[in-house]
């Protein structure tokens, strides 16, 4: 589950997603973010997103506190109570993360880990919420993939000017 501007980023050139809003043509119409945020029990994030949220977006708060938390890093970094530094593989911690018992894992945020994912073919769906914003420039969600990946639509939905785009891959390794 992930956002992207109508032109294919995940941030702006500074790494910002304040423009990460709908048109205001359904205010009231939370989205469906709720729903699939209550359907999953794990988070992994890369070290990049896990800054942000935690220097800029939500600051003394740690907004996903009822869920598991990894984050990708190479960085030595001390304990945190909110998330589990990784410096392992993305792929080998998300195979054994499905091998655990629990809900979904989230890939939140972090275009290289997403992208090693999708190399490794280790992502069973694709949620993407196309932001009616045209960026120019910033961090793309599929820059620099040599990977090609046949995916299948499975769900459109709309509200509020944002465009939900749900896929699978017909190629999933991993899968039972």
């Amino acid at each position: 589950y992930i956002a992207m501007s109508l032109d294919g980023y995940i941030a702006d050139a500074r790494g910002g997603v304040d423009w990460l809003t709908g048109d205001g043509s359904e205010p009231e119409h939370e989205g469906s973010y709720p729903a699939f945020y209550h359907s999953i029990d794990t988070v992994i994030m890369g070290h990049t997103t896990y800054r942000q949220i935690t220097c800029e977006l939500s600051p003394g708060h740690w907004v996903y506190g009822d869920k598991k938390c990894y984050v990708i890093t190479h960085q030595s970094l001390p304990a945190a109570e909110e998330a589990v530094f990784a410096a392992s593989d993305p792929a080998a911690l998300l195979t054994r993360l499905k091998g655990e018992a629990g809900r979904d894992i989230w890939i939140c945020g972090g275009a290289s880990v997403a992208g090693q994912l999708m190399k490794s073919r280790l992502i069973n769906e694709y949620c993407i919420s196309v932001i009616p914003t045209l960026l120019g420039s910033g961090i793309p969600l599929f820059g620099g993939s040599d990977v090609m990946q046949r995916l299948q639509l499975c769900e459109v939905r709309r509200y509020n000017g944002i465009v939900d785009l749900v896929y699978r891959p017909v190629d999933v390794r991993g899968e039972d």
